[in-house]
């Protein structure tokens, strides 16, 4: 006779399916460290003697570095760490471009924006802007996915890292989820969980601050050829495609995932949405400052051209004056406990792309790629958008980390432009873009990540929307490139 009840057999089932889990990601782990130590030893022996010792070196350790990234083998920050381990063993460059990443303006506006964030955090400010556009127009689907896609288009403006801003948001939409009562396997709750996803991605395009890619590639185009890209040029260059994605995503979902009228409308949301702010109260003293001081770092941010002022000094002066007694909005020991993880990985794959370049491994790739058919694609404008969209976007897919991708591209970009001598900065903005943009895998970026994490959306769920939002991306840069990136003069 069984004894065993339905209650234990789900707990033998959860136990077995996390020792599964398990299992899984330890062979994984394995499989990635055995493989980074195979491909080191066998790039750093096996290249041709046209790579000298530097180069073959750095090639090396960068290979390992990627590999063990896609396989998530080790933690990134500890990948980071032995990426600058093996350079300060093997010095293929010195040790001042080794640990140069570290004292990059980049790493101090990626600090000073990560305590912003967690100011803010302190006030009620950002979930009072989430609450007031859901109040406003989340009573029904349409204009529930648009406030989803909205919200962190807002929030990139003062929340520098797309993961935060995912992680903020998505508590948020399972509760209005919940609230509606959508179903778990239903079009609606699916549609929502991607727009977190979507949306949050889309947030990191035109605010030069609202992600990392797009800081590695300011700081590499200023380190490699001394063009310096200011926070309201990227803003500028990016604003068409920001604009018209954002509805595009809105478009894309709503087609995936055709919903019953039942399910369109919902006016206790708003309810809820409008209760919540009432309890709030008017702003408080706390939240004005805090505005005020956001509105402030913001303004010195978009006025770069004209005071000249690195963006990492807006982002250290504004958390001065948020954790100022008598001035901020919050408190100093609470805004600084940050993520160095996220710190020591912008770091290291900064110096590791600085060393690529100063140990000649770029000019030695970008050797090996420029052949003549590649060099004439970049010197036609259309061509060259095209095989720069279609060569990131599938070298993305296979190396998920968009840090990664973008400290990976660029310098090689750079050393191909320079040979087929068209301009770096058209090249490298348009690589940049791209490597933010992946929906198709959830691997591809952290707020897909952070979405499936939720354990409410499966892989397969991303692929039919991803390809569209994809080729949409695609379709959408290459008519911004051939009109107003040629307006403007970024595109030759």
């Amino acid at each position: 006779m069984n004894n065993i009840s339905p209650e234990n057999n789900e707990k033998i089932d959860e136990g077995n399916n996390r020792k599964s889990g398990r299992r899984v990601i330890n062979e994984r782990r394995l499989i990635g460290i055995t493989l980074a130590t195979i491909l080191f030893i066998s790039i750093y022996a096996g290249l041709p003697s046209s790579f000298d010792d530097p180069s073959r070196k750095m090639i090396a350790i960068v290979t390992m570095g990627v590999v063990l990234w896609v396989f998530e083998a080790l933690p990134l920050g500890l990948t980071a760490a032995l990426i600058i381990s093996l350079m300060l063993f093997l010095k293929p460059v010195p040790i001042e471009v080794i640990y140069s990443g570290f004292s990059s303006p980049a790493v101090f506006l990626i600090i000073g924006g990560m305590m912003l964030a967690r100011a803010v955090n302190e006030t009620r400010l950002a979930k009072r802007i989430t609450y007031h556009i859901l109040a406003r127009w989340g009573g029904s689907s349409r204009g529930l996915l648009a406030s989803i896609l909205v919200i962190p288009q807002v929030q990139s403006f003062f929340i520098p890292a797309s993961a935060v801003r995912t992680a903020l948001l998505l508590p948020v939409a399972l509760n209005v989820l919940d609230t509606i009562g959508a179903r778990s396997n239903s079009g609606l709750r699916r549609m929502i969980l991607l727009a977190v996803a979507f949306g949050s991605t889309i947030s990191g395009t035109a605010v030069m601050t609202a992600a990392i890619g797009n800081i590695l590639t300011v700081a590499m185009l200023k380190q490699f050829v001394g063009i310096n890209i200011t926070y309201f040029e990227w803003f500028l260059y990016a604003l068409p495609l920001w604009l018209i994605l954002i509805p595009g995503a809105w478009f894309v979902l709503l087609k995936c995932f055709p919903l019953k009228r039942e399910e369109q409308f919902f006016p206790q949301v708003k309810q809820e949405m409008q209760e919540q702010l009432e309890e709030f109260g008017p702003l408080n003293i706390r939240e004005k400052k805090c505005l005020v001081i956001l509105t402030l770092t913001v303004f010195l941010w978009m006025t770069e051209p004209l005071h000249g002022l690195d963006p990492s000094i807006p982002a250290i002066m504004g958390v001065v004056l948020m954790t100022l007694p008598g001035i901020g909005c919050a408190k100093w020991v609470n805004v600084v406990k940050i993520n160095f993880d996220t710190i020591f990985l912008l770091g290291a794959t900064l110096s590791m792309g600085y060393a690529l370049t100063d140990s000649g491994a770029a000019d030695k790739i970008g050797g090996v790629l420029a052949t003549d058919w590649i060099l004439s694609l970049l010197q036609d404008p259309i061509s060259a958008v095209i095989f720069i969209l279609l060569a990131t976007q599938i070298f993305h897919l296979l190396m998920s980390n968009v840090s990664t991708a973008v400290v990976t591209l660029i310098p090689i970009y750079i050393g191909i432009s320079a040979q087929a001598g068209v301009s770096p900065v058209f090249i490298c903005f348009t690589a940049a873009v791209t490597c933010l943009h992946g929906y198709i895998l959830v691997v591809e970026t952290m707020p897909n990540v952070i979405v499936y994490s939720s354990g409410q959306i499966s892989q397969r769920e991303y692929l039919k929307p991803g390809l569209y939002m994809t080729l949409l991306m695609i379709v959408l840069t290459t008519i911004v490139a051939l009109t107003w990136w040629k307006w403007l003069g970024l595109l030759p």
